[in-house]
């Protein structure tokens, strides 16, 4: 504390002010009056009225004493994410310490250190705002910056803190200054993605547009430079692309699901550092329209399930025949008179099957209706790749059954005609292998296996069917069971083709709640994406993810194997490493984790199946431009009227002293000042009269006689 003391003039009547102003105003007239008739001495007895009037007013001479108080500058180290390029954060720790341990009479230094904060960038403006509350206005001298000059917070004008404050008498504004942790303007080389689409249609391209924008000094648009973009685990396309020109990409989308693209810039020569040179990008593949046949064999109770299914789906584009008139009913009557559609058989079997994504056949007989070469285009549907959905009943075991065409070759059950048909109350149930796979893994009330078939209502569980088959052979995966424990749902895979074959017309009883009723709809939505290899119902996923720089892998496999190989993993760089799983028996998945720190695309490998997995950036904003520089702050530390710094390197650290002020200039070429902003505090005051009161007296006698005298010349 400094002491101080402060002297000044007041007054303390001796009279009430009305009474003194009516004094002096009766003493003006009678001067006046005077002066009008010539008498002489007039001014000096107003002379000697007003020397009374200014001893009655208690003339005073004031003294106060009072302490000095230190005043506070703020010092912002900022530490968020793009100090970690370079020597950037050491050499702010450096300089922090320094000006910190700085000594400077009546001023005390606060150290702020900003760090991450969240996705919007360093945000020093909105901690100086927050540090400088506790401070009290009068005591609060102004800021420094210690940065790499990539503030997002920059405020159009100075902040209420920093703005105009009485210091001396004067309106001046509080000095920011800013040091930049660097030797001077950097130069940079970013990549942006403008536009992305998150979805995309399988079979047609996804638009990209990109821009490589380059920045600092001897920078300029339209300079060369190569593009290089890789979609999963794919070999790179170099694309010739110029600097400051948005650039459109097309890529394109050849399955559903996701799709993990890398892109990057070719290096500017001499830029700070290449992490914001590459991007990545996410974009799911999706089917435009899934086209699926429903052809019944006969009208029956199933029909409007499926109907109110797939209509529901707006993805779906349904075609639904029924077969009312079969050729054994045939009576001759001529087309025109009659009012059913024809069957288009040759337009469906043969002229646009391959147009669908998946036929299914509901309780259909032939009865001739197919030849056998449409029966075999059926067959090579499902080997090219289509789906075939069948759910049997009665007709299966008929001489119409389709198990004995070109289409039982491609089914995954066989059912003997004679001992096939099983009819008495059941609880279809999920098998071991039912309960892992996704398609009924997570179906909600699933019998216990404890409850018998013959109990009507049971809370919770499935509601009963009456009528399944019971086949004498299968292959491929039973995922649900039904009387005597006989498969009843089995799904396989043909080639590059799926079927699935429902071994009971009954499912619709599960949409009149018969019995409590069962999931239907989903378990028919779940099997028909599972023929269209919908990737989220694959029974043998690998999955791989990266959060926090830790990269997760998760394997689900619904194999009997006791044990199943490792992965291996090649990170961006092209390093690779062998990771064993973990496994987790309730579910039949496995997982592991695994530092990852590099960005770009990860793959992973079991042998058989490859995931992708990229590191999300956790603050965009912070890291597009890369730069130290003084462009985006320097606007606003002269309206405050401080100083930019250029620190250096940290062998070579050019930290400018700390002063006071003296003058108006607050910062020179290695130094930076703050105002004397005089706040303080009163520790007493005191008063004493301007003068005696006996020479008060001799001054009002003397210029009375003095104008008795002046009037006695007369």
């Amino acid at each position: 504390m400094i002491n101080n003391l402060m002297q000044s003039i007041g007054f303390a009547p001796l009279l009430p002010l009305w009474l003194l102003a009516l004094l002096g105003i009766g003493g003006l007239i009678l001067c006046a009056w005077s002066l009008y008739n010539g008498a002489r001495g007039a001014l000096l007895r107003l002379a000697a009225l007003a020397s009374l009037l200014f001893w009655l007013a208690g003339p005073q001479h004031l003294r106060e004493s009072w302490h000095s108080l230190p005043q506070t500058a703020l010092m912002l180290v900022d530490q968020s994410p793009s100090m970690s390029i370079g020597q950037r954060a050491a050499i702010a720790r450096q300089a922090a310490d320094a000006l910190a341990h700085m000594q400077v009479e009546g001023l005390n230094i606060r150290t702020v250190t900003v760090r991450q904060n969240g996705h919007d960038g360093t945000r020093l403006f909105e901690a100086l705002d927050q540090a400088a509350a506790d401070i009290p206005p009068d005591q609060l001298a102004g800021a420094m910056m210690v940065t790499d000059g990539q503030v997002a917070d920059i405020p159009a004008s100075l902040p209420d803190r920093l703005r105009p404050h009485t210091t001396a008498g004067e309106q001046t504004p509080l000095p920011l200054h800013v040091l930049l942790t660097a030797k001077g303007e950097e130069t940079d080389r970013k990549l942006q993605i403008l536009e992305a689409p998150p979805y995309a249609i399988a079979g047609q391209p996804a638009h990209l547009r990109v821009l490589a924008e380059d920045s600092g000094p001897g920078t300029h648009t339209g300079t060369p430079a190569e593009l290089t973009l890789r979609v999963n685990g794919e070999e790179p396309v170099v694309i010739p692309v110029v600097t400051g020109t948005p650039q459109d990409i097309s890529i394109p989308v050849a399955r559903p699901g996701q799709m993990l693209i890398s892109l990057s810039v070719s290096p500017l020569s001499g830029e700070i550092s290449q992490l914001n040179n590459q991007n990545i990008t996410h974009i799911m593949g999706i089917r435009d329209r899934l086209r699926v046949l429903l052809i019944s064999g006969t009208p029956n109770q199933g029909e409007r399930v499926w109907r109110r299914l797939l209509k529901a789906d707006p993805a779906v584009d349904l075609i639904h025949f029924t077969i009312l008139r079969p050729p054994e009913k045939d009576d001759g009557t001529p087309l025109s008179d009659l009012a059913l559609i024809a069957f288009p058989v040759k337009e469906l079997f043969q002229d646009k099957i391959n147009q669908f994504d998946l036929i299914i056949l509901d309780g259909f007989e032939n009865r001739s209706i197919l030849p056998h070469s449409y029966l075999e285009n059926i067959a090579n549907f499902v080997r090219r790749g289509g789906g075939l959905l069948l759910t049997a009943g009665p007709e299966f075991v008929g001489p119409g059954s389709l198990q004995e065409t070109p289409v039982g070759d491609v089914l995954p059950a066989h059912v003997p005609p004679e001992t096939g048909m099983v009819e008495r109350q059941f609880r279809p149930r999920l098998t071991a292998q039912g309960r892992q796979h996704p398609v009924t893994a997570a179906l909600s009330g699933a019998p216990d296996a404890n409850v018998p078939d013959s109990t009507t209502t049971v809370a919770g569980a499935w509601g009963p069917w009456y009528r399944a088959l019971k086949p004498d052979s299968t292959h491929g995966e039973v995922l649900m069971s039904g009387p005597d424990a006989a498969p009843l749902l089995v799904l396989d895979r043909v080639d590059q083709g799926r079927v699935a074959l429902l071994l009971s017309d009954q499912i619709w009883l599960w949409s009149r709640g018969e019995g409590g009723g069962g999931p239907q709809a989903e378990l028919l939505r779940r099997i028909s994406h599972w023929l269209m290899k919908e990737p989220e119902l694959e029974e043998e996923q690998l999955a791989a993810s990266i959060t926090d720089n830790v990269l997760t892998v998760t394997r689900h496999s619904i194999s009997t194997e006791a044990t199943l190989p490792g992965v291996t993993i090649t990170a961006p760089s092209g390093t690779q490493t062998s990771l064993r799983l973990h496994a987790a028996p309730q579910d039949g998945s496995q997982t592991a984790t695994m530092p990852a720190n590099e960005a770009g695309i990860w793959q992973v490998t079991d042998g058989t199946h490859t995931a992708y997995a990229a590191p999300v950036q956790s603050d965009i904003r912070e890291m597009t431009d890369l730069r130290a520089t003084a462009t985006k702050l320097a606007p606003i530390v002269q309206q405050s009227g401080g100083g930019v710094f250029w620190l250096g390197t940290p062998g070579h650290l050019a930290i400018p002293t700390i002063r006071m002020a003296e003058s108006s200039t607050l910062h020179g070429a290695n130094w930076l000042a703050f105002p004397q902003r005089g706040a303080h505090i009163v520790t007493g005051k005191s008063a004493e009269p301007l003068l005696p009161t006996w020479s008060m007296l001799l001054v009002s006698l003397a210029f009375l006689f003095a104008g008795w005298w002046r009037e006695g010349r007369n």
